[in-house]
């Protein structure tokens, strides 16, 4: 390292120089800062070695270092710029969704740049300015220091760095568009885990999954055939709270009033789920990632698990599972915000036909479905435990959420095993990165024996709506079928 300071302080020396023995003035100023594309990906190439810059070895891993590297077309030598405002922008790689970093905020020339967790901070954020030549030149807002290629290096493999900026062709940078942006492919499952949540936000997909422990886990990737390999972050943990320390199931995190909210169901029994209730959190960051602060219980004197929401005319309200008599139904009431559940409890569907009521009777994990006016709420039927666990579907015809007969109850399931999955069901509804398509996300197992263990597998797949202007799920793809990634990728 110092050896390649002092040569670099000999270089800019001699360079200073032989300016003034020319009498030039030399043009080290900053060029004019530029807009980007931010639904873009690039391979960045450098002026100087023509080599593109690279994750190494593709590692997923936050600190990862920037290097060069010959150029593959490899994720992991694919960035896009996202917007910090201002006039910055963080580069994120796409086969991580991390970021570059001006690694453990040092501002010293020479300094590593890597990859790290997405948290906006003004190491992570460039501004990018254009030369005349058409290429780019990145400077970091916190250290105001140029993106350099380390020691003018021609190595495939050698770091990349930051330095004072100078305009030198190790500091100037080629964006070459990946044609067709998008245009992969994923297959499922996409994530071990039962009971799964997913969403698309600002650039990346987020899953959450049941765990069975004191936790809520969430993935987080650009790409959906990322989540099968993207690190499981605990992002609540309620270990030594009695009341909820124990086996957590089926959370669901949704943004209301620009506010991000996590419901999740535990109780205080690893093995007997009496005490099952729904609890909810605040996000006191932008992302589904948290922080997280608790805020309620909403239903504190009744058993009550798979809670949902519910927004219809401006006003919220709570969907979730409890028995009713004999039955495990689904019910509905008001809430006066996203914690606090308000005025009567009712019922809306309960087992009623043959195929809710395989292994027990059984309505549960309703989830919303609004398009083109019409909401729909989906269920899951039946147990579990069985291979015949569904879905159902209602519509809500009337004009009173909190009226019964407000909703309409369909006569046959609407998604079932098929093509060696087996228990598909307790769903979510998610759509692509450029909002043009409607995707489901659910669980199934890879054997009809497997019931409600630890084998569960999150699937997903895209849907359409009929003439009639009801969802068509069609039927479970199968494991390892390989279909287009959703639009916008």
């Amino acid at each position: 390292m110092t050896r390649s300071r002092r040569a670099r302080g000999l270089l800019a020396g001699l360079t200073a120089t032989t300016t003034a023995a020319l009498g030039l003035v030399a043009a080290s100023a900053l060029p004019a800062q530029a807009a980007v594309q931010t639904d873009q990906w690039y391979v960045i190439t450098s002026a100087h070695s023509g080599l593109a810059l690279d994750i190494d070895g593709g590692s997923s891993e936050a600190g990862a270092e920037l290097v060069q590297w010959d150029r593959t077309g490899a994720d992991n030598q694919q960035f896009r710029f996202l917007d910090s405002g201002d006039g910055y922008y963080r580069i994120q790689a796409r086969h991580s969704g991390m970021v570059l970093d001006v690694y453990e905020w040092n501002a010293d020339n020479g300094a590593t740049i890597a990859q790290w967790d997405d948290l906006d901070g003004t190491n992570q954020q460039w501004e990018v300015t254009e030369h005349s030549d058409g290429t780019y030149s990145f400077i970091n807002r916190f250290s105001d220091k140029a993106l350099d290629l380390w020691d003018w290096s021609t190595t495939p493999g050698d770091r990349i760095s930051q330095y004072d900026y100078s305009g030198a062709d190790v500091q100037k940078w080629h964006l070459d568009p990946v044609d067709g942006s998008g245009g992969g492919t994923v297959s499922s499952p996409i994530s071990d885990g039962a009971d799964p949540w997913l969403e698309y936000w600002d650039g990346y997909y987020y899953l959450s999954t049941t765990t069975w422990d004191s936790t809520v886990i969430m993935r987080r990737a650009t790409t959906l055939e990322g989540l099968k390999t993207a690190p499981a972050t605990v992002v609540w943990d309620d270990a030594g709270v009695p009341d909820r320390c124990c086996s957590h199931w089926a959370p669901e995190f949704h943004r209301i009033d620009g506010v991000w909210y996590l419901m999740y169901t535990s109780g205080n029994s690893q093995t007997n789920y009496d005490g099952q209730k729904l609890h909810v959190l605040r996000s006191t960051g932008d992302t589904p990632m948290g922080p997280y602060e608790f805020m309620s219980t909403p239903l504190p004197n009744q058993w009550n698990i798979d809670g949902s929401y519910l927004e219809v005319g401006g006003q919220l309200y709570l969907l979730w599972s409890e028995w009713d008599g004999p039955d495990q139904s689904i019910r509905i009431a008001a809430m006066s915000n996203p914690w606090t559940v308000t005025g009567a409890h009712v019922t809306i569907s309960r087992p009623t036909h043959s195929w809710e009521t395989v292994g027990a009777r059984v309505n549960e994990a309703p989830a919303v479905l609004q398009h083109d006016g019409r909401t729909f709420v989906t269920f899951s039927a039946s147990s579990c435990q069985t291979p015949d666990y569904k879905l159902g579907l209602l519509e809500l015809t009337g004009g009173d959420p909190l009226s019964a007969g407000s909703w309409t109850k369909y006569d046959q399931p609407v998604f079932q095993a098929a093509n060696g999955v087996y228990g598909s069901a307790h769903n979510g509804f998610f759509t692509s990165p450029d909002g043009s398509e409607q995707w489901l996300v659910y669980h199934g197992n890879p054997s009809s024996s497997d019931g409600c263990g630890s084998n569960r597998q999150t699937y997903a797949q895209p849907f359409d709506f009929g003439s009639d202007g009801l969802p068509d799920f069609g039927e479970p793809l199968g494991r390892g079928v390989s279909i287009p990634a959703p639009s916008g990728e």
